[in-house]
């Protein structure tokens, strides 16, 4: 990989809790790492293979003009996330926006906040069985694309399974997304119950039938549990609804507790459990 470093930008911006740093306006710093992978610009040498830090800085100083924001730490986070979305090379933007004339009582040389973004590689699997299911798992698709912190990447095809669990209910509809996104893993789970609530699923019964089923699998490779949130997800290796979507988009992504491809667990499982991919509803 590699960065791009600026170092000691000097930008006038209308940012601060007081009503005066908003009207007048005061002097910022701004230091920002910009990672992204070097090696092709250095080879090729060529400026499309990398990023104009002349154009970074513009890029900069004219949202740090143009918007107005109370906390350093909303400047900070709100421009690392801009950047992000802003160029497409970027693949982690680490920044310092410093404040040297903070209205504050004592002597000192600068006051700053530190904040990075950076995209993050995740897989979704997705799942309804109640009204028109292709039409769920599609719309909870588009919407993850019209997010600016979210690039769906690859797609699997819906595959027509039977249900688990004891509650009988209709078959489901499921498939596997690539998902890279700007959220950590709480928002991001945050983000795929908001559109599992717009499709109005209920969760009455444990189990049960539902019109959107949204689940992260993979987020990188982190390893974590507790009340909110499991990574990865527990049951993944044991579900065929999971692995064949999976093995369409993923087949060699590594489960970070077992250590083993998703084509090995594929084939774990018996033949007999997998499943054919379904053909849209539109045609049937």
């Amino acid at each position: 990989m590699g960065a791009i470093r600026i170092k000691g930008l000097e930008v006038f911006g209308h940012h601060g809790i007081f009503k005066e740093e908003n009207m007048l306006g005061q002097k910022f710093i701004v230091d920002a790492d910009l990672h992204l992978d070097v090696r092709k610009a250095a080879k090729k040498d060529e400026i499309t293979e990398s990023v104009h830090y002349g154009e970074i800085c513009d890029f900069i100083c004219e949202f740090m003009q143009k918007n107005t924001f109370k906390l350093l730490e909303t400047v900070a986070d709100k421009l690392a996330a801009a950047l992000l979305m802003e160029y497409d090379l970027l693949w982690w933007v680490d920044l310092e926006v410093k404040k040297p004339f903070a209205p504050i009582p004592h002597s000192f040389d600068t006051i700053s906040v530190r904040a990075n973004r950076r995209w993050h590689k995740c897989y979704i699997a997705l799942g309804s069985n109640m009204g028109d299911r292709e039409n769920y798992l599609n719309d909870a698709i588009a919407r993850m694309e019209g997010n600016s912190y979210c690039r769906v990447g690859k797609v699997s095809d819906f595959f027509n399974t039977k249900p688990e669990g004891p509650v009988e209910q209709e078959d489901f509809l499921n498939g596997c997304i690539e998902l890279t996104t700007m959220y950590d893993p709480y928002e991001l789970l945050h983000f795929m119950h908001k559109l599992e609530n717009e499709a109005k699923r209920e969760r009455k019964i444990f189990w049960g039938p539902r019109t959107l089923d949204l689940d992260i699998l993979f987020y990188d490779n982190n390893v974590q549990a507790d009340d909110r949130l499991i990574l990865p997800h527990p049951r993944m290796h044991k579900r065929a609804f999971v692995l064949d979507p999976m093995m369409q988009i993923a087949p060699y992504a590594v489960h970070p507790v077992y250590h083993k491809t998703i084509e090995d667990l594929y084939h774990e499982l018996p033949e007999s459990a997998h499943y054919q991919p379904a053909e849209s509803e539109d045609e049937e």
